[in-house]
C-alpha cells in the first residue's frame, strides 16, 4: 500500500521557520516515486482545504499561492522517497495542520484536492503571535 507520512510540524513564534518532510513508501508506488507530483495541502481551524504548494517529479518545477510566495520553498529528496517544505517567516494565519498528497495522475500539479489520491495523516503547525 502506498503510505505517506508528514512530520516536523511543531509551536512556534511568529516569524520563525519549520521544515516539514513527507516520506514515502509503498510496493509499485516507492519505484515510481520520481515520476509523481507531489503537493502539500493545509487544513486550518474552520476553513476548508488549502492546496498551497507543488513540485513535479524531477523537481525542477514548483508552484505556490500567493500567500506563501516567497516564503516557502518546496523540494524533494529523490534518492529518499522524502518531500519537503521549508517555512520561514512564518505567520499565525500559516497555523494548520499540513498535508502532503500525491496525484492519481502522475504529473498533476494542480489545486484540486479531489485529483489527490494519497494523502498522508497530517502534521500540525502552530504559530504563535
Amino acid at each position: 500500500d502506498v503510505r505517506l507520512v508528514e512530520s516536523g510540524g511543531d509551536l512556534v513564534p511568529a516569524g520563525g521557520s519549520l521544515r516539514l518532510s513527507c516520506a514515502v513508501s509503498g510496493f509499485g508506488f516507492t519505484g515510481r516515486f520520481s515520476e509523481h507530483a507531489m503537493c502539500w495541502v493545509r487544513h486550518a481551524p474552520g476553513e476548508g482545504l488549502e492546496w498551497i504548494s507543488a513540485i513535479d517529479g524531477s523537481g525542477s518545477k514548483t508552484s505556490y499561492i500567493e500567500s506563501v510566495r516567497g516564503r516557502f520553498t518546496i523540494s524533494r529528496d529523490n534518492a529518499k522517497n522524502t518531500l519537503y517544505l521549508q517555512m520561514d517567516s512564518l505567520r499565525p494565519e500559516d497555523t494548520a495542520v499540513y498535508f502532503c498528497a500525491a496525484p492519481s495522475t502522475y504529473s498533476y500539479t494542480g489545486p484540486s484536492a479531489v485529483r489527490y489520491a494519497y494523502w498522508g495523516p497530517g502534521t500540525q503547525v502552530t504559530v504563535s503571535s
